[in-house]
C-alpha cells in the first residue's frame, strides 16, 4: 500500500532537479500513505514526472522501490495496491518464456513484466488485486492511469492551469494535486450539492472544478499530443451483473454455500500474504466474522483481531466481537472509546479526507484503524458483504413493502404519507418502545417520503438521500438526481432488488464505504484489504439468484451458512447495527458550540456557498428535539470544516 502522484506538462518541463522540486511537495502531502520511503522519476524532454511514497508490505528490500522501470525500459510505473496472485502470474510468464531475470519478489516487478509481455489491459485482466496505477510508455509517450475493478484504491486526475502554468495532475489524493503550482482550487458547487444529497461526492466528480475521480475498472490515457483524456473500461460491475443474470448459478443452495466458502477461502488466503504483521477488523457481525473465521482456519497461530467499543450500550458491539474472537481463538484487542476520544477525531477529519466526506462512521473507522496500526501493518475487513449478498435494511423494505404498496392508488399513498409524517419521529420512537439507537421514527418518516414514488429507482434514490433538494441550499449548484454511476446500465434482466444492489455496488460502495476505510486507515499508514472484493467472489455473487441471498426473510443467507460452519448461530443472530456514534446527541451537547460557529448565519452568508435559512431551520429543529437532523447537519458541517482547513493551508 502506497501513494502516488505526478504531472504531465509541456509548459513546465524543466531540468531534472526542477521537476523533482515540483514533485517533492506533492509526494510529501501523501507521506502518510507511504512513510517508509519516497521515490521520483522524471523525463524533462517529455514533461512527465512520477512520484511515489512507499509503505512496504511485500518485498521490503530496495528491489521493490518505486517508480520502477521495466526490464525493457519501455515502461515506468508508480503503483499503489497489491496484486494477490502475482506469484502465479510469474509462473505464467516463466512458462511462456517471457519472464525476465527477477530482481526481487515484489508485485510491482511482476506487473511490469506482464505489461512488457502482454500489454497493460491484458495484464490487468489476469490480476486479482486492488490497485491504482500510473504508467508511462516511453515509446508512445503516453500516460495511462488505471484503477482496480471495484474501486478500492483512489485515483484523481485533471488538467489545471494557473497563470502560465498548465499541467495534467494525478494522484492518490487531492492534497497531492493541491501542492502543484498549476492547481486552481475552485470549488465545484454541483459536487457540493452531491455531498448534501448522499454524504459523499460520487465518481467522476470531485470537490474541485476540473479534477475528477477515475471510475473503477477503467483505464485513462493522455498525452501531450492528445491532451483530452480518454477513459475506457476493462471490467465493470454492470457487465458482471448482466453476465450473472444470463448465466445464473444452477446448483443447489448447498452447492452455493460450498462454492462460496471455497472462493472466499482462496481470496482470504491470498490476501494473508505479507512480509509484515497482519490482522483483521472484527465487529462481531456476519461479514467480518466470516473473514476472521476463514483466516483462522488458514493460520497456524491466533489471528490478531481488533474492535472498539463505546460505554453507551446502544452503540456498543464490542461484546459481540469478543464472543466471536473467544470462540475462534484469535488474539483479540479491544479499545473502549470515550465520547471525548471520539470527538477529538473531528478536527482531523478535514485533513484525513482530502475532500468533504460526511459518513459519520468515519470516526470509529479511524479509531479502530489507529488501534490496529499499533500492532499490525495490514488489516483485512469484511466490507462489501451487504452490497453483494443483500444485507441492507433498504433491500428488505423494498422486498416486503414496495410490491404491495405500488398497488395502492397514488392519492391514498399521499394521504397515508401525510398522516405518518404528522406524528413526529420522537413520538414514533415512544410508540414503538425501541431504543434511541434504532431511530425508528426517522426510518418511518423516511419510508413515508418514498410512498409516492413510481419506480424502484425512485424508491432507491429516496432511501439514500439526505437533502432532497440540495440545489436549493447550495448557491449556484445545478439541480441533479444525484446517483451517477450505473443509471444508464441495462438493468432489465435484474430483479428490483438486484437493481438496488447494483446501484450500491457502483456508487455507495466505492464512493462511501471504500473511501471511508481507505482514508481512515491510510491516515495512520495501515493497509486494508477486502476479500469480498476479489472479483471472482463478486462475479459469483452476481450469479446467485436473489432468493439465495435473501432467503425466507434471512439476509446474506449464503454468508451466514458459511459462517455457521465455524461460529455458533447464537453468537451472530441479532438485529443489524451500523458502525455508528451518537452524533445526534453530541450536536445538542458537547459539539453544539463547535457546530454553532460553523453554522453561524452571518458566516454562511459571507462565505457564499449556502443559503443560511434552510440550514438554520434544520439546526433549530434538531436543537428542539422535534426532529433528528443529524445527517443533514453533518453534511454541511463536514464541508464547513473542510473549507476552514483549506483557508488555514
Amino acid at each position: 500500500m502506497c501513494g502516488l502522484t505526478g504531472y504531465l506538462s509541456a509548459s513546465m518541463a524543466q531540468s531534472e532537479q526542477g521537476m523533482q522540486a515540483l514533485l517533492r511537495p506533492m509526494a510529501e502531502a501523501i507521506r502518510h500513505r507511504g512513510p517508509a520511503s519516497d521515490g521520483f522519476w522524471v523525463d524533462p524532454t517529455n514533461g512527465i514526472g512520477l512520484a511515489h511514497r512507499r509503505l512496504a508490505i511485500v518485498d521490503l528490500s530496495a528491489a521493490g522501490h518505486q517508480p520502477m522501470a521495466s526490464v525493457s525500459e519501455r515502461h515506468v510505473i508508480a503503483y499503489n495496491g497489491e496484486i494477490y496472485n502475482h506469484m502465479r502470474l510469474r509462473d505464467d510468464l516463466e512458462r511462456a518464456g517471457a519472464a525476465p531475470r527477477w530482481r526481487g519478489h515484489s508485485d510491482t516487478e511482476t506487473l511490469l513484466a506482464g505489461i512488457d509481455a502482454w500489454g497493460l489491459e491484458a495484464t490487468l485482466e489476469r490480476c486479482v488485486g486492488m490497485f491504482a496505477i500510473a504508467l508511462w510508455d516511453r515509446e508512445s509517450r503516453t500516460l495511462t492511469l488505471a484503477r482496480d475493478r471495484m474501486g478500492e484504491k483512489p485515483m484523481y486526475y485533471g488538467w489545471q492551469r494557473r497563470g502560465t502554468s498548465s499541467a495534467f495532475l494525478f494522484g492518490s489524493e487531492l492534497k497531492a494535486l493541491r501542492a502543484h503550482p498549476a492547481f486552481e482550487g475552485d470549488v465545484n458547487r454541483d459536487a457540493l450539492a452531491l455531498l448534501l444529497r448522499h454524504n459523499y461526492i460520487g465518481t467522476p466528480h470531485s470537490i474541485y472544478k476540473g479534477l475528477h475521480k477515475l471510475a473503477p475498472g477503467h483505464l485513462l490515457r493522455v498525452s501531450l499530443a492528445q491532451p483530452d483524456p480518454v477513459a475506457a473500461p476493462y471490467w465493470t460491475a454492470a457487465q458482471a451483473m448482466l453476465s450473472g443474470t444470463q448465466q445464473r448459478f444452477t446448483g443447489s443452495a448447498a452447492d452455493a454455500v460450498e462454492q462460496l466458502e471455497a472462493l472466499l477461502k482462496d481470496a482470504v488466503g491470498q490476501q494473508m500474504v505479507a512480509d509484515v504483521p497482519l490482522g483483521a477488523f472484527l465487529s462481531g457481525g456476519v461479514d467480518s466474522s466470516v473473514i476472521v473465521a476463514l483466516m483462522q482456519t488458514l493460520s497456524s497461530r491466533p489471528v490478531k483481531t481488533f474492535s472498539i467499543g463505546f460505554e453507551d450500550p446502544n452503540y456498543n458491539e464490542a461484546p459481540f466481537a469478543k464472543a466471536v474472537a473467544q470462540h475462534l481463538g484469535t488474539e483479540h484487542t479491544e479499545l473502549y472509546v470515550s465520547a471525548e476520544q471520539a470527538m477529538a477525531v473531528i478536527p482531523k477529519l478535514p485533513t484525513l479526507y482530502c475532500e468533504p466526506f460526511s459518513d459519520s462512521s468515519q470516526i470509529p473507522t479511524y479509531l479502530v484503524s489507529q488501534m490496529a496500526r499499533e500492532h499490525v501493518t495490514v488489516s483485512l475487513s469484511g466490507d462489501a458483504g451487504d452490497e453483494l449478498f443483500c444485507g441492507y435494511t433498504r433491500y428488505q423494505v423494498v422486498n416486503r413493502l414496495w410490491h404491495r404498496l405500488r398497488l395502492v392508488p397514488m392519492p391514498l399513498r399521499r394521504l397515508a404519507a401525510l398522516a405518518i409524517k404528522s406524528v413526529p419521529p420522537v413520538a414514533w420512537n415512544r410508540l414503538t418502545a425501541v431504543s434511541p439507537y434504532s431511530l425508528v421514527g426517522e426510518k418511518i418518516h423516511k419510508g413515508a417520503s418514498v410512498m409516492a414514488c413510481k419506480t424502484t429507482a425512485e424508491v432507491y434514490r429516496g432511501l439514500v438521500t439526505h437533502w432532497s433538494d440540495p440545489a436549493d441550499v447550495v448557491i449556484g449548484a445545478a439541480a441533479s438526481t444525484g446517483i451517477a454511476q450505473g443509471v444508464n446500465a441495462d438493468t432489465n434482466r435484474m430483479t428490483e432488488l438486484e437493481q438496488m444492489m447494483f446501484l450500491d455496488m457502483v456508487n455507495y460502495l466505492p464512493d462511501d464505504i471504500l473511501v471511508k476505510v481507505d482514508r481512515a486507515a491510510m491516515g495512520v499508514s495501515l493497509e486494508t484489504r477486502v476479500p469480498f472484493l476479489d472479483h471472482r467472489v463478486v462475479e459469483f455473487a452476481c450469479r446467485l439468484p436473489i432468493d439465495m441471498k435473501l432467503r425466507n426473510g434471512v439476509t446474506k443467507w449464503p454468508l451466514r451458512e458459511v459462517l455457521y460452519r465455524h461460529v455458533p448461530r447464537e453468537l451472530i443472530e441479532r438485529p443489524k447495527r451500523g458502525f455508528a456514534i451518537p452524533i445526534d446527541s453530541w450536536l445538542r451537547g458537547p459539539l453544539r458550540q463547535w457546530a454553532e460557529e460553523l453554522l453561524d448565519e452571518s458566516r454562511l452568508r459571507r462565505e457564499g456557498f449556502f443559503e443560511p435559512a434552510p440550514i438554520r431551520k434544520m439546526w433549530d429543529q434538531h436543537q428542539s428535539g422535534r426532529l433528528d437532523r443529524q445527517y443533514h447537519l453533518w453534511d454541511v458541517l463536514m464541508f464547513q470544516g473542510w473549507l476552514q482547513s483549506q483557508k488555514a493551508d
